[in-house]
């Protein structure tokens, strides 16, 4: 059997999906950060055991997480507007059978959901989540879209999770999307005063690859445009029709504001007025 981690804040409107999905463990934890919502209430009903901390960044929030204590040896994380679907429960369950002691995390794909559609190429598609760790061999590190390590190996699942992240809609995936970005300006101003991981582009592990990338693109003149012309063109975002177009103009948005948070950051670290 598998454990199932899910950390919440007011997920209401995605939790019983989440839940319902993730019903054949009988050992799943709720790991919430003090919701206001019936978040808790729903997790106890469905029998989900319940663990409360206040949310200070996500690496912290993950780690204290993965130390409640779980039944099984293997734990699968899924965020509340993730769903698992039964070829990756059936997957998960094979590779399990006769896992080698030496890998400790087993990383996966999910298809990103938008106006009805799969953002197939718009989406980024293909990204890589460590998501099936090995109790007390993995921890997180950076405080906003965290990077799960280990000192193993890692495999790696052909199924995916399904990923709803506009179903408390259009408002609120920008409201945190703009607590994104300010926490993304904050670690790139400590990350791109650092020489640039070259090596990291051409590593086998995709995580590593994808990595090294990012500390590129961080690195470029004039990145919310090239996003756009990535996503929508080089990508074929295109093909996703309405959805991939809309989306492809609100990421870029997001990263314009990513930049613009940095100069001001940088900005008043030299004591200039913003």
């Amino acid at each position: 059997m598998i454990s199932i981690l899910i950390l919440t804040l007011n997920e209401e409107l995605n939790l019983s999906a989440c839940l319902a999905s993730v019903k054949w463990s009988d050992d799943i934890v709720v790991f919430d950060s003090y919701s206001t919502d019936r978040s808790v209430e729903l997790a106890k009903a469905a029998g989900a055991r319940v663990v409360r901390r206040k949310f200070d960044n996500y690496a912290a929030q993950r780690n204290a997480a993965l130390a409640v204590g779980y039944k099984y040896p293997w734990v699968l994380m899924v965020d509340a507007d993730e769903v698992v679907p039964e070829d990756l429960h059936d997957e998960i369950n094979e590779n399990l059978r006769s896992v080698p002691e030496g890998i400790e995390m087993f990383r996966m794909r999910r298809k990103d959901m938008f106006l009805g559609k799969w953002l197939k190429r718009s989406g980024g598609y293909p990204t890589w989540f460590p998501r099936l760790l090995r109790v007390g061999r993995v921890w997180a590190e950076r405080e906003i879209n965290e990077e799960m390590h280990c000192k193993g190996a890692v495999a790696s699942l052909s199924a995916h999770l399904v990923h709803y992240p506009f179903n408390k809609g259009i408002a609120f995936w920008w409201e945190r999307h703009n607590r994104y970005s300010t926490m993304e300006a904050a670690a790139l101003a400590h990350e791109t005063r650092q020489r640039m991981p070259w090596k990291t582009l051409f590593a086998s592990d995709p995580a590593a690859r994808r990595k090294g990338l990012k500390q590129l693109a961080y690195r470029l003149p004039l990145r919310p445009i090239i996003v756009f012309i990535y996503l929508y063109i080089i990508r074929m975002g295109f093909l996703d029709g309405v959805a991939g177009w809309r989306y492809c103009r609100m990421r870029s948005i997001y990263e314009y504001m990513i930049d613009l948070k940095l100069v001001e950051l940088r900005r008043r670290d030299k004591g200039l007025p913003v």
